[in-house]
């Protein structure tokens, strides 16, 4: 856990955010390789509210319905800013624009009313290797009072070439991939709504310019867009405390037809978005 608690007296502003996270990517202003230190502090934002309009623009450009509650994944918008605002901070090892979302694991201890005041905490941890270069992980925790209501794992990947062996590519040329439950569509026009209303305005979701740039054909569709996109398979079926573990495939590039595939579990769900003609997912998924 990170030491001293800065309190912020607002909601970082994802645009001054983003511009920040440029220069970070820049040579002259950037950071030079790799660190292995981390932010010490954690940073904290008490008495958030939801803005409805905000959720229902959510919801509607994620297929999920609009209600007394909110989606398990709404809350990674609202912890996003400071998220962001910790990953362009001098301390952290690596620059934000560039590296890539791998997983994303949410426990959800209650569902969350939508009149409810949130208290917000982010901070860094787990620093290590990866065979495709350094992962860290970002907590974010949301308290109603003194009750921990949602927490939130994300691990992002910075490439670099590390010497570590590489991992055995898994083959399965016989594997038939089961009918999907649904498809879903998804376009530029899609992602820069999800971009608007999430405030995740990466150049490589919202520009081909900005995708090309950083090795991608066009642009691609946020992961947290496909993961909570993939909820609206199994809605009102999901558990009221529930951990949604996530993991990122081959990215979405736009526009794109997808799988989806949902499987019941127990009480609970294993997932998938596969891409319709090859079979290999862009994410799978586990609800329990």
């Amino acid at each position: 856990m990170a030491g001293r608690t800065i309190e912020l007296a607002h909601q970082p502003s994802t645009l001054d955010v983003y511009a920040r996270a440029a220069l970070g990517v820049l040579p002259v202003f950037g950071k030079s390789g790799v660190r292995r230190s981390l932010p010490t502090q954690t940073l904290a934002l008490k008495g958030l509210r939801v803005d409805t309009d905000n959720l229902a623009g959510y919801t509607r450009v994620c297929g999920l319905r609009f209600g007394d509650t909110l989606p398990i994944t709404y809350p990674f918008t609202l912890v996003f800013p400071t998220v962001m605002k910790l990953m362009v901070s001098s301390e952290f090892p690596f620059p934000a624009i560039g590296s890539v979302h791998t997983d994303n694991v949410i426990e959800q201890r209650r569902p969350i009313s939508v009149s409810e005041p949130l208290d917000l905490a982010v901070h860094a941890e787990n620093i290590r290797l990866h065979p495709k270069g350094t992962q860290v992980d970002l907590v974010s925790e949301i308290n109603v009072g003194r009750e921990l209501v949602w927490r939130q794992v994300s691990t992002f990947l910075k490439m670099h070439p590390t010497g570590a062996p590489k991992e055995p590519k898994q083959s399965h040329p016989d594997e038939v991939p089961p009918r999907p439950m649904r498809t879903l569509r998804v376009d530029q026009k899609t992602i820069g709504r999800y971009a608007a209303v999430s405030g995740d305005r990466n150049p490589i979701h919202v520009s081909s310019l900005g995708a090309k740039a950083f090795g991608f054909p066009r642009a691609i569709a946020h992961g947290m867009w496909s993961a909570a996109a993939i909820l609206g398979a199994v809605e009102g079926r999901i558990p009221d405390a529930v951990t949604y573990r996530v993991k990122f495939g081959k990215p979405i590039v736009l526009p794109a037809t997808v799988n989806v595939h949902a499987d019941e579990v127990g009480t609970g769900w294993d997932l998938a978005l596969r891409n319709p003609k090859k079979g290999y997912p862009h994410l799978t998924a586990t609800l329990r």
